[in-house]
């Protein structure tokens, strides 16, 4: 890697296909940001690089290995971020997937939640200093309208009772949500802000089992009533990159405005308390802005 002088810079997870990669592209080339792509495949993460560079028309587009599935890959990446780079000034927490069975990460946690909100809670705390050091540091977190049907049950965090598909998947997204409330509260007065958004039902491979392909046919039925992958990126870019939203922090956005949540979304109190409980699984407590 290489050391960044005056080019922006960011950092986009679940950047090797679909809206993460696209994403990554569009700051690149529209917003002639500096992006390192994170995934847990090298070679998908290389060839989206190139497909970056070549929207470009630069060759400084870089891949960082990660796999939010496990801790220890958590904290070497941001190991190697922090070891060549000055700053932060984006950070896109873009990754996220769907099982259709029960799954647990590498540290024993319910696959959904522990990539769409545990992995990225300890990545965010470990890439906060880069961040502190920009002038307008930006975090970005990629939700789901589904946030609606979410609910923790703290009596059955890793959901060994019941698991549901879309019961696992609603909670991740409402983690989301409390993760980016609280969050914005810890940063207040601070030059970092931070914002939820939906994208929008949008075509990528999210939902298809790549082993039994449990999920292609509906998926392909679908397609044409999804959103590209480009159109769903746009309000990641926007609250990337805008002007318009400069100092904004806590919000919820869809079609790059501000979206209402649910009131246990918006709930202060079960925001701070699942802020507690993610601490206290992982381990990893954050470091003072």
């Amino acid at each position: 890697m290489t050391l960044v002088e005056d080019r922006r810079v960011a950092v986009v997870t679940g950047a090797t296909g679909g809206m993460g990669r696209e994403t990554a592209a569009m700051l690149a080339e529209k917003h002639g940001m500096k992006v390192f792509l994170m995934g847990r495949n090298r070679e998908k993460g290389l060839e989206a690089v190139r497909y970056v560079n070549r929207r470009s028309g630069r060759n400084d587009a870089q891949f960082v290995l990660c796999d939010l599935a496990s801790l220890a890959s958590v904290k070497t990446a941001a190991e190697e971020l922090s070891a060549s780079l000055e700053r932060i000034d984006v950070l896109i927490n873009n990754a996220g997937v769907i099982t259709i069975r029960r799954e647990e990460t590498e540290d024993r946690f319910e696959r959904q939640l522990g990539v769409n909100h545990l992995g990225h809670y300890v990545l965010t705390g470990r890439l906060l200093p880069l961040l502190a050091k920009s002038e307008a540091g930006r975090i970005v977190v990629v939700s789901s309208g589904a946030h609606k049907i979410g609910q923790m049950d703290y009596s059955d965090p890793q959901l060994l009772k019941r698991y549901t598909v879309w019961g696992a998947y609603g909670r991740s997204k409402i983690a989301n949500i409390w993760f980016t409330k609280e969050l914005a509260r810890r940063l207040k007065g601070s030059a970092i802000t931070v914002n939820a958004l939906h994208p929008g039902a949008v075509s990528t491979d999210i939902g298809v089992n790549r082993s039994t392909g449990f999920g292609t046919m509906v998926h392909r039925l679908m397609r044409p009533f999804f959103l590209t992958p480009e159109q769903g990126s746009a309000t990641a870019v926007y609250l990337a990159a805008s002007p318009d939203v400069q100092g904004q922090s806590g919000g919820y956005y869809y079609k790059q405005k501000l979206a209402p949540v649910t009131a246990h979304a918006g709930d202060a109190e079960a925001a701070s308390r699942f802020w507690s409980w993610s601490e206290e699984v992982t381990g990893y407590q954050w470091p003072e802005v």
